[in-house]
């Protein structure tokens, strides 16, 4: 099985690629292609999916802590 990639996109959504199935609060699946966009900050008008209602009102820019290296 691939390994699913989900990426935060700095101002903008979560980009979600691979073989995934996406379900609602009663486990009804959405419909969604390969490669599809959740919405992260509340404003589109297509949740569960991004529309691009946050271009220059969503300002989140999130990064992963850097790996600690071993010390030997």
């Amino acid at each position: 099985m691939a390994k699913v990639q989900i990426k935060v996109n700095d101002n903008g959504s979560l980009r979600v690629t691979g073989d995934v199935e996406l379900l609602d609060g009663e486990g009804k699946p959405f419909v969604t292609k390969q490669t599809f966009s959740l919405c992260r900050c509340g404003l589109s008008n297509n949740k569960p999916f991004c529309d691009g209602s946050h271009k220059g009102r969503f300002q989140s820019v999130v990064r992963a802590p850097s790996p600690e290296t071993d010390e030997q």
